[in-house]
């Protein structure tokens, strides 16, 4: 893998303008237990100590049973904009009227995602605004896609525009918009975990346990912390997501709408109290494939799958979930203890170091 799993004609075939390649690290993150299985975590990313912190917390975890993960089914929603519609209320009444006509339209243009079990499921048409605002009367319908082990986006927008037509026909409206929503709702992971007083910090182990849900309601709390509380979940579910040529930014912008989904901006993880130590939960969407895009050119993302040891869209999604959960537990614990910097700088330092040697040795070799 001294490529990076990818030459440079692959890349020039993948996106424009290509001049060459770019590396990042590709490590391995230990001691994840999810769902009473061990798997080994594929993680590539640039920042130090995340994938150290990850492994120490996923072995504080593991002492409680490790990670419970409840996977959602890949439903993906399709966005269709209609516009001008003189009555919106009525207009939603005769869309659902007529589900089963649109779903059988939708399901002829997704053959192939319908031959392995999945496809359009259902619909909902939602009121946007009405006659006599700005932007006249607007309706928008959803359409419910079950993916499989793909991620989707190509799918769901290939649907959109395919029954777009037919919606606009039997609202009475115009065509605006056909395109996916990453913000997945209906596609969600739900990772909790449990650990042992002990395991936190031996004796101080509730001393700790405290300061960690202090730091938690912090975030619940005040928005400018919950964002960082939520970069950091971020740190380890973009690192799996990178090492298997996942869509990163589309989850990013999913996770990052879903903690505001309420009108607040929130924490994803929350932790609490639980019986004998503490109690940790997140649920977030995640849309991630584990056929079609990118990976079937790119070796190196094909290996980290059969690191993971799955070709499952869920077990990938449970994955990316837990080394989230395990970066938040990792870092509020650092934050509540000896603060986040001393780990962080060690690992840090090594760059540092590593890169004056570099430089010293090339000078060295460039002296006559």
């Amino acid at each position: 893998m001294e490529s990076g799993g990818l030459d440079t004609a692959t890349c020039d075939q993948m996106i424009e303008n290509v001049i060459g390649r770019y590396s990042l690290p590709f490590a391995v993150g230990l001691n994840f237990r999810i769902n009473d299985r061990d798997m080994l975590l594929p993680m590539v990313i640039e920042e130090p100590s995340v994938v150290a912190a990850a492994s120490n917390a996923a072995r504080m975890i593991r002492a409680g049973g490790g990670f419970k993960a409840e996977v959602s089914a890949p439903i993906m929603i399709a966005q269709v904009q209609l516009l001008d519609i003189a009555d919106p209320e009525q207009a939603c009444r005769q869309l659902m009227a007529r589900e089963a006509e649109i779903i059988a339209l939708a399901r002829e243009h997704s053959e192939s995602l319908v031959r392995r079990g999945g496809g359009p499921v259902s619909i909902e048409a939602r009121i946007l605004s009405r006659p006599g605002q700005p932007d006249g009367g607007m309706v928008v319908v959803h359409l419910h896609v079950d993916v499989r082990d793909a991620m989707g986006a190509n799918l769901v927008n290939t649907v959109a525009e395919g029954v777009a037509e037919l919606l606009a026909e039997i609202s009475g409206g115009t065509v605006g918009l056909r395109i996916l929503s990453n913000l997945a709702t209906q596609r969600t992971v739900k990772i909790s975990a449990s650990i042992p007083d002990e395991a936190l910090a031996g004796q101080d182990g509730a001393k700790v346990r405290d300061a960690i849900i202090s730091a938690s309601r912090f975030a619940e709390l005040d928005t400018y912390r919950a964002a960082t509380h939520n970069k950091g979940i971020m740190n380890g579910v973009d690192a799996v997501l990178m090492s298997t040529a996942n869509d990163w930014r589309s989850v990013e912008a999913g996770a990052h709408a879903y903690a505001a989904k309420d009108g607040g901006y929130r924490p994803l993880a929350v932790w609490s109290a639980g019986p004998g130590g503490l109690y940790g939960e997140m649920t977030l969407p995640l849309a991630v494939g584990t056929v079609g895009g990118s990976l079937q050119v790119h070796a190196a993302a094909k290996f980290a799958l059969r690191l993971l040891g799955s070709e499952s869209a869920a077990d990938l999604a449970a994955a990316s979930a837990a080394a989230g959960l395990a970066c938040n537990l990792a870092a509020l614990r650092a934050l509540a203890t000896e603060g986040i910097q001393r780990g962080h700088m060690a690992l840090h330092g090594r760059i540092v170091e590593g890169a004056n040697k570099t430089r010293s040795d090339a000078h060295h070799e460039e002296r006559p």
